[in-house]
């Protein structure tokens, strides 16, 4: 049901960019509905069984980014639309990363148990990667397509070496800045410009936030399944890979393997 409704919203959006010839905005729609198929698709192709929690959140996502984002131009209206999307981005991106390592740790075939602290760090260090990488994509789009995904920021202080004349790597500090010229044009900005860099440290801070918190809760999860349930409803899962029988462990006998010149390797281990 979400699905399709956002997806009516999407092709609503559509006919609307074609009616008025924006072809940017007909771009972002097409995008949105290719990136709404892409979870089936990876269902579909790999044996791989998304939670509809966890679909629904993504799907959600999307929307809120490019049709809200960007058509409606909620990143300029709301100060805090874009902080509120790099949080959720670290929250569920380190919910994959979590879910590619926990579905090794219960498939029966890999001889491996990774403790949940690894597995947690594993799905922390994930989100921080795909929050840095997707930074690297902002930068590189402002500096060859000009645009600004890395939103400017006025600021009232600078400290930069770069003024030091005597060239003694010492910091100059201007402050109380109310105004910026450039080619001898004042700005009317109230302040310094800051290209991109206060943006850019507070998303990646924001996504390790959501990233900390789902961590926090995939620990708890982890030891002990019936603490933080919920994160159950957001993990990713191997279509054949159910969750592995309660059964009591049995000791091998201590005599099985121990003849003469063997060592007693087997004793005390589990079937």
């Amino acid at each position: 049901m979400t699905y399709l409704v956002l997806r009516i919203a999407v092709v609503l959006s559509l006919v609307s960019a074609c009616l008025r010839g924006d072809v940017e905005s007909v771009f972002i729609c097409v995008l949105v509905l290719v990136l709404f198929m892409i979870p089936g698709f990876i269902q579909k192709n790999f044996g791989i069984e998304m939670p509809s929690a966890l679909e629904i959140i993504i799907l959600c996502f999307i929307f809120a980014a490019e049709i809200m984002g960007e058509l409606q131009c909620f990143f300029i209206k709301y100060q805090h639309w874009d902080t509120m999307l790099h949080t959720t981005n670290g929250f569920i991106c380190a919910a994959v990363g979590f879910s590619l390592i926990d579905i090794l740790n219960r498939n029966r075939k890999a001889d491996m148990k990774l403790s949940p602290f690894f597995v947690v760090l594993f799905g922390f260090c994930f989100s921080m990667t795909i929050g840095v990488l997707w930074e690297f994509f902002e930068f590189f789009s402002d500096c060859f397509l000009h645009t600004d995904m890395q939103k400017d920021t006025v600021i009232h202080l600078i400290s930069s070496v770069a003024l030091d004349k005597t060239n003694s790597n010492v910091p100059v500090i201007i402050s109380g800045i109310t105004n910026t010229a450039v080619n001898g044009q004042e700005l009317g900005l109230g302040g310094y410009l800051d290209i991109g860099l206060f943006d850019t440290m507070e998303d990646l801070l924001v996504n390790f936030i959501g990233a900390v918190v789902f961590s926090i809760f995939g620990y708890y999860y982890l030891k002990g399944r019936d603490k933080a349930r919920f994160v159950g409803d957001l993990l990713i899962r191997m279509k054949d890979d159910g969750e592995p029988p309660e059964k009591p462990a049995e000791a091998i006998p201590a005599e099985v393997g121990t003849g003469p010149g063997e060592s007693n390797d087997t004793a005390g281990k589990t079937v």
